[in-house]
């Protein structure tokens, strides 16, 4: 509990005893009402100060206003009858705080598991410097420096293993609670935890590019992305607070008023109670605070699960999709590639490879690094110039005064090279040297273990439709599809064939379905921004990717994307029962209290039980575990 909400606490304990100590001893008249005004001051003074607030700047209608006006009127209602029964005023007073107090420490609750869960910023980075270990600001490590994180501590920024080995907790990451072992040449994000041995890292990333801080900055900007429910919650209260205040005003006043007319009994005190009683029924504090929340709770379930959603308008679209289409490559597939076989080389297999291996020495595609480690020795770069990469197509360079092409055979047809065919299931990799054909590799890749169980995960979810679409040829495409259990594939495609396809894809849904695209690579960034909801691998997924994307999967597990669908729908859920349960009380208790039913307890009830059921119920939106 915060220091703010003990003082909360001791006020109301303490308003409650006075409340117990009035009622024993024989008070009457202004003695009475000054000892009532006072607890009254004491538990209430800061929902006064607001009220007066928002009327001086202009914004009077919400529920400091309301609760202000029914206390308050309730107070002068009992001198102007003379009842001296100020019990009502002072209670409600009492219970709306108590109510505030639950929702404060409901929501305080919610949200430090979300903070302790993101808590993976580090607060320092370990630089040597004459055989001491020097703290320093992340911000202040430039690209190749060398730190040394110790066991317990966080690895501050991305880099490469330069010297030792240990094990990793991902956790706060991935949402895996097996450990990562890593050694010298692995690659190393930061956010991890260090469980064991010393590491020297040599950087790759300045800390503002580093994982840690884009993680960071999606959760912070989550929170803008409003949903609809949310934009819809904001725009009803802005009409329904006022709407209900002249509401009240016009139940306190034009009965009274029609009955002085008419010769009969005015009965002010009657119908000012009733509008009093109205106002307290009315502030629309569940569906402010409880919507809100359970797009937060969901969004900060599905991050401690490993899968970072930019905003509750993100959460909401994956309740909708209904579509779901992938890339193959690092998606459904590991992009762990070999090279298994040479066919049709005109030249020495070793050269072969080493003339492809030298092109692609500048790519950082999977496919790229499998020849250079089949080549197996270290790259001399200054035997490489003019590299040219051809979108959708492959590459050229100058190896050795060669001319040297490597790619599909849409590149072969570019550049004019007679290739042959090859019926071997993979990535075939055609070589031409000085525009002859000198032979094509055969890579072949594996599936993710969790591909298959992502798909037929997706389909029991409803998915109507499970699409691939990859550059690869058409006959690896098409076996990958039959093993996964893919719907449709299309192969052979180009960055600007995927968005044509995805934008097909989009026109035959309904208008209240939403596709989703899952890739990996730079080349997937224009369509994962085309799509409805755009999913990116966060784990060797590229920045292009992660930027364009709607939602990252940390681990690049795509049977996480299940498990993201789950939780928006259960938040969704949660999202509409508190809308009708809030409205429908709302509404049936409003009526009550303007034909007379309704006393201020029940208002009570109609206010502050009302929304502490509904953020109870908000809060489950955290249990995701077991979805």
């Amino acid at each position: 509990m915060t220091k703010k909400q003990k003082k909360m606490l001791v006020r109301i304990i303490a308003c409650i005893a006075l409340l117990i100590i009035y009622h024993l001893l024989p008070l009457d008249g202004i003695l009475k009402l000054a000892l009532y005004l006072a607890a009254y001051i004491l538990i209430g003074y800061d929902i006064l100060r607001k009220a007066f607030l928002g009327i001086k700047n202009l914004r009077p209608f919400d529920e400091n206003f309301l609760m202000a006006a029914a206390t308050v009127g309730a107070f002068a209602l009992a001198v102007y009858t003379k009842s001296g029964d100020y019990d009502e005023a002072l209670t409600v007073m009492i219970f709306y705080q108590t109510g505030e107090l639950f929702q404060s420490i409901a929501v305080g609750k919610s949200r430090k598991s979300i903070t302790e869960l993101m808590d993976i910023r580090p607060d320092y980075a370990n630089i040597e410097a004459d055989g001491k270990l020097e703290q320093v600001s992340p911000d202040e490590v430039e690209i190749g420096s060398v730190i040394v994180v110790q066991p317990g501590e966080k690895v501050p920024i991305d880099g490469v293993v330069c010297e030792g080995s240990s094990t990793l907790n991902t956790s706060a990451l991935t949402g895996e609670s097996v450990p990562r072992d890593v050694r010298e040449g692995d690659e190393i994000v930061s956010g991890c935890i260090n469980l064991s041995g010393v590491l020297k890292i040599k950087t790759t990333k300045e800390f503002g590019e580093s994982t840690v801080s884009k993680i960071l900055e999606l959760v912070e900007v989550s929170s803008s992305n409003k949903s609809r429910s949310e934009e819809f919650i904001s725009r009803f209260a802005k009409v329904y607070t006022p709407a209900v205040c002249f509401s009240a005003l016009a139940l306190g006043v034009i009965p009274p008023v029609i009955g002085m007319i008419s010769g009969g009994s005015a009965d002010w005190a009657v119908w000012i109670y009733r509008a009093l009683t109205f106002l307290v029924v009315s502030c629309p504090c569940a569906l402010v605070i409880s919507i809100p929340l359970s797009f937060f709770a969901g969004i900060g379930g599905s991050s401690r699960e490993g899968v970072l959603i930019k905003g509750s308008n993100y959460l909401e679209a994956l309740a909708q999709t209904k579509y779901m289409v992938f890339d193959k490559t690092g998606t459904l597939t590991e992009g762990v590639f070999e090279v298994t076989d040479f066919h049709h080389n005109s030249i020495d297999k070793e050269r072969l490879l080493e003339y492809a291996a030298l092109a692609e020495c500048s790519s950082s595609h999977p496919i790229s690094k499998s020849l250079q480690n089949a080549y197996g020795k270290e790259i001399d770069r200054k035997r490489v110039s003019d590299i040219e990469e051809i979108s959708g197509c492959g590459i050229t360079a100058v190896v050795d005064g060669d001319k040297v092409a490597v790619g599909n055979t849409k590149l072969m047809k570019k550049i004019g090279a007679e290739f042959k065919d090859c019926g071997s299931v993979g990535t075939i990799l055609h070589v031409a040297v000085n525009g002859e054909y000198a032979g094509h590799i055969v890579i072949s890749d594996r599936e993710k273990s969790h591909s298959i169980a992502a798909i037929a995960a997706l389909k029991k979810l409803g998915i109507k439709k499970a699409v691939m679409l990859t550059g690869d040829r058409r006959q690896a495409a098409e076996k990958t599809a039959r093993s996964l259990g893919v719907d449709e594939v299309y192969s052979e495609l180009l960055p600007a064939d995927k968005v044509a396809k995805v934008e097909e894809l989009l026109a035959q849904k309904g208008a209240k379905e939403k596709l989703a695209f899952v890739g990996d690579g730079i080349n997937d960034a224009p369509v994962l921004m085309r799509a409805d909801i755009g999913i990116a691998m966060g784990g060797i997924g590229s920045d292009a990717a992660i930027e364009a994307a709607d939602v990252v999967l940390m681990d690049d597990d795509p049977l996480k994307i299940a498990k993201a669908i789950k939780i928006s729908r259960k938040c969704i859920g949660i999202v509409y029962q508190n809308i009708i349960f809030s409205l429908a009380i709302k509404f049936a208790c409003l009526i009550l209290a303007a034909v007379g039913f309704a006393n201020m307890w029940l208002a009570i009830f109609a206010d502050v039980g009302v929304m502490i059921i509904a953020v109870l119920n908000a809060i489950r939106t955290l249990r995701v575990s077991k979805l």
